[in-house]
């Protein structure tokens, strides 16, 4: 565990942070092996968390019935949000495809049980939050391991929590954070799904980094990495 990465293991790493794509079409019906499979989840779990709580759990689920309901309660919130918008984007938003529920062989469901090892957790008492954050990783982790292994992933957050509770009976005190669909796919896309279609651009990360204090984009005691930030790295 002390060893260097090798150059072509960091490429790889890196590869996999920047060929991510969050997936809603191309699914396939080959299914995700077993081993595969398990590979994925063991690298989610292995995620940090806050005072080592580990405080996801995470719901497979293939059965047909199940993903209808879920999918049926994507499109009440679909249609909801798009009253939040006017038109044209309204039409543009309502036109997305937006998951892969029923295309994808495997859902996921990573939910967060704040009441693991007990009320006290080292690192929570000051920001509550933490533990949510510790499922993300654990997200992250899940996401980056499946696009190593040539396993699609899409994260669909246009759903109702309460919809999700009541189709997996999920106790009143877990919180579902991400409901996540798997699958092999024909292709992953060379860029963002919404970037492509215009709906928002990527940032230039020399537009969201500050030194020192808020605001501070010229900060001379960070002269060299202010023009290092300007390069758009592509590792893919």
């Amino acid at each position: 565990m002390t060893e260097d990465f090798t150059e072509d293991e960091k490429r790889g790493f890196y590869k996999a942070i920047y060929s991510r794509r969050d997936v809603r079409t191309h699914f396939t019906s080959k299914p995700i092996e077993d081993e595969i499979l398990s590979k994925i989840l063991h690298a989610a779990h292995h995620a940090p968390s806050v005072g080592f709580s580990q405080p996801w759990n995470f719901i497979l689920i293939k059965s047909e019935e199940t993903k209808r309901k879920i999918k049926l309660s994507f499109e009440e919130e679909k249609n909801r949000s798009s009253q939040l918008i006017e038109e044209p984007k309204r039409s543009k938003y309502l036109s997305f495809k937006l998951e892969g529920i029923l295309e994808s062989p495997v859902n996921l469901c990573v939910t967060y049980d704040p009441t693991k090892f007990g009320p006290f957790v080292i690192g929570r008492s000051s920001i509550p939050e933490a533990g949510l954050y510790s499922v993300c990783c654990a997200i992250q982790n899940l996401w980056l391991s499946a696009r190593a292994e040539g396993v699609g992933l899409g994260w669909v957050s246009i759903l109702s929590n309460d919809a999700l509770k009541d189709a997996l009976e999920l106790p009143e005190h877990v919180i579902p954070v991400a409901y996540l669909c798997l699958g092999y796919v024909d292709e992953f896309a060379e860029k963002p799904d919404l970037e492509t279609a215009g709906w928002l651009p990527r940032l230039d990360l020399k537009d969201v980094v500050y030194f020192e204090k808020w605001d501070d984009k010229k900060n001379e005691s960070w002269n060299g990495i202010q023009e290092m930030i300007k390069d758009d790295l592509d590792y893919a």
